[in-house]
């Protein structure tokens, strides 16, 4: 993000102060939740946060090299190698050889580690599923359908900050 840039604003009579109070608290809210889930998750799992979210990254690819996770997990390569040190010592990745690079390493999951993953995602998804029980079924389609619109927004909102 480039922090000298400024983000376009707009006559700011345009959203009651109020909503936007309101906005910015329950963005904090949200946020401070998810925190608070990754803090139980981690102590769960007995995994550190880093750990835990490259873990995660397996989800998405069969093999990621360090540059991969750098990018993934927007952290500089010294800091995957800390976090890759730890996921080896685990056991639950292992390197090997790029078959048209030797000069490269591929990170895979062990079985173990296929296990672990396995085991945060089945929490992940039983998380999901009881917030989702809190709710009637049209809520769920409205929370779903602006939860869509909010995200466009701060991708949008992202896309103007770079």
């Amino acid at each position: 993000m480039n922090d000298n840039k400024p983000i376009q604003r707009h006559d700011r009579n345009d959203i009651p102060a109020y909503q936007l109070e309101q906005f910015k608290i329950l963005i904090a809210k949200l946020f401070q939740c998810c925190q608070e889930r990754m803090l139980y998750q981690c102590d769960r799992f007995q995994l550190p946060d880093a750990e835990l979210r490259c873990l995660v990254l397996f989800n998405e690819a069969r093999y990621l090299t360090a540059t991969d996770i750098a990018l993934k997990m927007n952290v500089v390569k010294s800091r995957v190698s800390k976090i890759v040190d730890g996921l080896l010592k685990k056991e639950f990745i292992h390197r090997i050889k790029d078959p048209e690079d030797s000069r490269i390493s591929l990170l895979s999951l062990t079985p173990h580690g296929q296990q672990k993953l396995n085991d945060i995602n089945t929490f992940l998804e039983d998380v999901h599923y009881q917030m989702l029980l809190q709710l009637k079924p049209e809520e769920r389609k409205t929370v779903l359908a602006n939860l869509n619109m909010l995200r466009s927004s701060m991708e949008a909102v992202k896309e103007l900050m770079v």
